[in-house]
């Protein structure tokens, strides 16, 4: 099984690339290796007999035809995406490039190469996308499948745009499309950009912890090893044609997922003052969505996929992966500047 996964030196892509590799498939990472990537999410990967690796972006055309030419791929994970609203806000450009015409180019290319090779009736292309394409909810209600779509942010927008060419592709040439929409998640090997390794690392280094608005804004955490599961059991059992949302289950608010991991360093590295004296309160983002939650109980009926991981054990796996692994950390700090402050650009 020659599994193509794009975006795989990212945070979700790296742990689907272990995973799928764990499971004897083939694999062939193609990822562009910005900012977001950290090659050595996958150190030890490159001596696995089963893994192969190029750089390669997306929307070259050209490079992304000899991928399938040369690699023969029985299926396609697309994972590579633009992911920070934040840096959406200031710079929607890349954004729209790589997440629009980044999947339409991934689209073109498989459908080419398995009509031509007649490979179609047998293959899967997973679109992995986001529930931010909903918009936000109140204080009630689930995401589901059917949900129309409402994206409030340049990022969320472009998703929603792969997402839509993606379905249009199955529809118009029957690509074996399956979409899949998950929540925020968390985990090791993740850009200290997001909210969680970003509370970790400033308050390691008794920095100023910021906090968006008054923090009451409402997120669906789901451990990355859990999400790599469900996109495995997508591509192997998902029906074509459909879409799965994915979640963890463990919606909390901002300033509580903080405030825990303040907590928890106060237990596992303790320092004179309680770490949550860092936190701070700053002007909101614009367009911050107030609430999202995830029902899944679609792909745990069909596929029977169920999160392992509670959000107190996984924050534990977090914030101790975290403190093992400053050279990594250094790395991504590195490669991304992820501590500034974005977003304000509206």
């Amino acid at each position: 099984m020659r599994l193509l996964i794009t975006g795989g030196s990212g945070f979700i892509g790296s742990a689907v690339v272990r995973l799928a590799l764990s499971t004897g498939m083939s694999v062939l990472n193609a990822d562009a290796l910005t900012y977001a990537a950290t090659p050595s999410s996958l150190s030890g990967c490159e001596r696995h007999p089963n893994y192969a690796f190029q750089r390669v972006d997306i929307r070259d055309r050209a490079a992304v035809e000899h991928l399938f030419e040369a690699f023969r791929p029985w299926a396609v994970l697309h994972l590579a995406a633009e992911s920070h609203v934040d840096r959406s806000i200031d710079g929607p450009d890349d954004f729209i490039t790589t997440n629009v015409l980044g999947t339409f180019t991934l689209l073109e290319a498989a459908r080419a190469f398995w009509r031509k090779s007649d490979m179609m009736s047998a293959a899967r292309f997973v679109h992995v996308s986001t529930d931010e394409v909903f918009g936000e909810l109140g204080s009630t209600g689930t995401f589901t499948e059917k949900t129309a779509y409402a994206p409030r942010s340049p990022y969320s927008a472009s998703k929603a745009a792969s997402d839509h060419l993606a379905r249009a592709w199955h529809e118009t040439y029957g690509l074996p499309v399956i979409v899949t929409n998950c929540s925020n998640n968390y985990g090791p090997y993740q850009n200290p950009e997001k909210l969680i390794p970003q509370t970790i690392l400033r308050a390691v280094s008794r920095r100023e912890i910021p906090v968006y608005g008054t923090g009451e804004n409402i997120r669906d955490w789901l451990f990355v090893e859990d999400h790599a599961r469900a996109l495995l059991a997508v591509l192997h059992n998902g029906k074509i044609g459909n879409s799965y949302n994915i979640g963890g289950g463990n919606e909390i608010r901002n300033i509580e997922i903080v405030k825990a991991i303040c907590l928890l360093l106060d237990r596992i590295r303790p320092a004179p003052q309680s770490h949550a004296e860092l936190i701070s309160f700053v002007s909101d983002r614009p367009g911050h969505d107030f609430r999202y939650a995830v029902d899944s109980a679609k792909i745990a009926s069909q596929l029977k996929w169920h999160p392992l991981t509670s959000i107190s054990d996984g924050l534990v796996t977090t914030v101790k992966w975290y403190l093992a692994n400053q050279a990594w950390c250094d790395e991504a700090l590195e490669r991304s500047d992820a501590l500034s402050r974005r977003g304000l650009a509206a």
